[in-house]
């Protein structure tokens, strides 16, 4: 499809077209407004030669991206509006043969609005059916040209798509599937470069979206609503580690709703707690951090969950970067017991869960902060307990261990762990530069020109 909308083929366009959605010829002639003759035409090389205007019928009634046939965009691109594609709408009808230049009036198809003569008392209209048929078709063409331009496909093209499917099956909604596909989100930001989550997140949200606008009972809204939360604070977090602050803002304050309407206290708990400890990498207001965290501990009300072991450390950051040693120390002994009321879970890393990992990653960075001497060991147990695949948090490890070294006054191996470390790591997320920040912060005076700083500085701030 690529290649034959690059060199601008409508005999080929036309054959795949067909060949996807499995229209006649009539029905075809329909979309471009002209006649079944003019397409079988086509189709055999009968006509070679076509106008801009038979190009831009192209474009509008198959829903071709203008741009991959080298004209502006369409209406329905311009506007998200669908064109009508039924016979009688008000598009010239360019691919009417036109010996004498123009079109016969007899030949003209009426204006939409024009009046007709009755036809007997049989309906012609388009059933509900058969128009579901045609947005099917037309979301067809939208996904292949979609994939020949090399762009995403459109939130909600593929739910369209299999809207048949739901319909036969005459319960689509799958709340286990859902909330099964917010779990797979939370392992797998751990493992995925910054950012890469944000295109399929943002389609779920849409596909969810669309089933709460739904009548449905109590029950199940409720659980649309928890996985609506899941989904939005997933985003959230992709969002804030590649620098969206305003978008991951949104984001929170949609996940933190959803969470609070449905009604599950872990859940909003586990919102505030893990937009407080966000809210610190990404440097906003210490007030702002602290106030999510307070609110995910009154929720909480003592009762352990993952959501209140982050609202803990992220009380802890805040207190070992004051350089406020009792309350950091408070803090991470309320973190410890509320892990330890945690129930027992599968393993393996997720943004929505509190391992071990976690915890550990928690008191090195405190530790580290506040140049405790058990920073270095705290350290070596967080990096043991993650897979290689984890590299984000492997690598605020490593530059936690940067910092630890130069705090010990081993300039030279904390500057090289720090550049080895900043450079390992595919994409730098802010908790990340913010880390390497802290490791030249460290830096006594004269060692913050040595080619090693600089090198790093460079790296970091650019």
């Amino acid at each position: 499809m690529r290649d034959a909308l690059t060199r601008r083929d409508l005999p080929v366009i036309l054959r795949i077209y067909m060949h996807a959605t499995r229209l006649t010829q009539e029905a075809v002639a329909n979309l471009i407004n002209t006649n079944q003759g003019n397409v079988s035409k086509i189709l055999n090389g009968q006509r070679r030669r076509f106008s801009i205007g038979d190009f831009e019928s192209f474009r509008d009634g198959l829903h071709i991206p203008g741009p991959l046939l080298g004209l502006k965009p369409g209406l329905d691109e311009r506007t998200g509006k669908t064109i009508s594609t039924s016979p009688g709408t008000t598009r010239d009808p360019s691919w009417e043969e036109k010996p004498d230049g123009r079109t016969h009036p007899a030949k003209r198809r009426p204006a939409i609005d024009a009046p007709r003569i009755p036809g007997g008392t049989v309906n012609r209209s388009p059933t509900p059916e058969q128009e579901d048929d045609d947005v099917q078709r037309r979301t067809a063409m939208q996904i292949i040209g979609s994939v020949a331009a090399g762009t995403a496909i459109p939130p909600g093209a593929m739910e369209t798509l299999f809207s048949g499917l739901d319909k036969a099956l005459a319960n689509p909604l799958d709340v286990a599937r859902w909330e099964a596909a917010v779990h797979e989100y939370g392992q797998l930001i751990v493992t995925r470069p910054g950012g890469a989550l944000i295109h399929d997140l943002t389609a779920d949200i849409f596909a969810v979206n669309d089933l709460l606008n739904r009548h449905l009972d109590a029950t199940d809204q409720a659980a649309l609503l928890r996985v609506t939360a899941g989904l939005s604070g997933v985003l959230a977090i992709d969002l804030d580690d590649v620098g969206d602050e305003r978008a991951a803002r949104v984001a929170w304050d949609a996940a933190t709703r959803a969470a609070d309407a449905s009604g599950d206290r872990d859940l909003r708990v586990w919102v505030r707690g893990r937009a407080a400890q966000d809210a610190f990498w990404a440097q906003r207001p210490t007030a702002v951090v602290a106030g999510l965290a307070d609110d995910a501990v009154e929720i909480a009300d003592g009762a352990p969950s993952a959501g209140l072991a982050r609202a803990h450390a992220a009380r802890a950051y805040i207190a070992a970067d004051l350089g406020d040693t009792r309350q950091a120390h408070e803090s991470l002994n309320a973190l410890k017991r509320s892990f330890d009321g945690l129930p027992d879970e599968p393993s393996g890393q997720s943004v929505l869960a509190f391992r071990e990992s976690q915890l550990r990653w928690a008191e090195s960075y405190v530790h580290t902060q506040m140049g405790n001497k058990r920073a270095e060991d705290t350290v070596t147990r967080a990096l043991a307990l993650y897979p290689r695949a984890a590299q984000t948090p492997i690598t605020n490890l490593s530059l936690m261990r940067a910092t630890v070294l130069v705090k010990q006054r081993d300039i030279d191996s904390g500057l090289s762990h720090a550049i080895t470390a900043y450079e390992g790591q595919r994409n730098r997320p802010r908790g990340v530069r913010l880390l390497a920040g802290q490791v030249l912060q460290a830096l006594p005076e004269r060692a913050r020109n040595l080619p090693a700083a600089r090198e790093l500085r460079t790296l970091t701030y650019g």
